[in-house]
């Protein structure tokens, strides 16, 4: 594939690697797409992820690492894919874009609730991970390996545009790079939908307190302030809110309650019922660990 001011992408088991091999990559799964794409003959890459039992193998190892520390137990052991629930109206046929996606579970939770899904994500392993359960959930999803720093779609392309537990491990001059690719491809009336983490959530500061409250480093998590995401939100887009997502962790989901050691429910449990409090008790969300953001482009 050629782009019109001449760059070359390679398509890899029929998945488009849309990565600027010139650019530094934010994630070490990155320079692996590249490196599989750049290589004299791609057909010999592996073009499957194996299945363990009905739940595709790549999701088994992967899932803490999209889900977050509780899921720890289920490493291995999935029997069944954890699809959440998008807090999102229908879709009604709606373009919906993630950033971030890995093996898709959020871009099944659009289709689901009538969206039209595109995923992107820099991992090639991923991509083809959300093909292949995108596939076996009988959903139809478009997924391509890219950055979200340099989208490769038109001006004006999506309806609603969507990332959870991602621009979280990216430094804040990345996620304004990102927030303003989000810009540019939204349609006039389009939404915004970001998760990220709140540095004053009293699990978000357990965390910096174990690492000494020193910088992020490399991929690790950035923890900001709403100060900061209203600032960083509001340069690219008219119409910002900060809404509670959760307490005491940032992934975990209530649809996946039933899935996850019965010691972990309370944990999901307090935390849904706080967030139900929260619509009435905005303050709430200074306590948060993990936060929504949604924004609207100026009219």
């Amino acid at each position: 594939m050629t782009c019109p001011i001449g760059h070359r992408y390679r398509i890899v088991d029929g998945i488009p690697v849309l990565l600027l091999s010139e650019t530094p990559q934010t994630h070490a799964e990155g320079n692996r797409s590249l490196l599989i794409a750049e290589a004299p003959d791609v057909t010999s890459t592996d073009a499957t992820t194996a299945q363990s039992g009905d739940i595709d193998s790549f999701v088994q190892q992967i899932i803490a690492g999209t889900n977050g520390c509780l899921y720890i137990p289920l490493i291995g052991k999935l029997t069944e894919y954890p699809i959440p629930t998008l807090r999102l109206p229908g879709g009604e046929g709606k373009l919906f874009l993630e950033i971030g996606c890995n093996w898709g579970r959020w871009c099944v939770a659009a289709a689901r609730a009538g969206y039209r899904p595109v995923g992107i994500d820099p991992s090639l392993k991923g991509i083809r991970a959300a093909r292949q359960v995108a596939q076996r959930l009988g959903v139809e999803a478009h997924y391509v390996v890219a950055d979200g720093r340099y989208l490769p779609f038109a001006d004006g392309s999506f309806d609603q545009v969507f990332s959870y537990s991602v621009l979280q491990h990216l430094s804040p001059d990345n996620v304004s790079l990102v927030l303003q690719q989000i810009a540019r491809v939204m349609r006039p009336k389009a939404g915004c939908l970001v998760q990220m983490p709140n540095r004053f959530g009293l699990r978000c500061l357990y965390h910096q307190a174990r690492r000494g409250f020193r910088p992020a480093r490399d991929f690790e998590v950035r923890y900001w302030t709403h100060k900061e995401l209203t600032s960083a939100f509001t340069r690219m887009f008219g119409s910002v809110r900060i809404l509670v997502d959760g307490f005491f962790s940032l992934n975990p989901q209530i649809s996946d309650v039933h899935l996850l050691p019965r010691r972990y429910r309370p944990i999901i449990y307090a935390s849904e019922a706080l967030r139900t409090v929260s619509r009435n008790f905005a303050s709430l969300a200074y306590v948060a660990d993990s936060l929504y953001i949604t924004a609207a482009l100026r009219q």
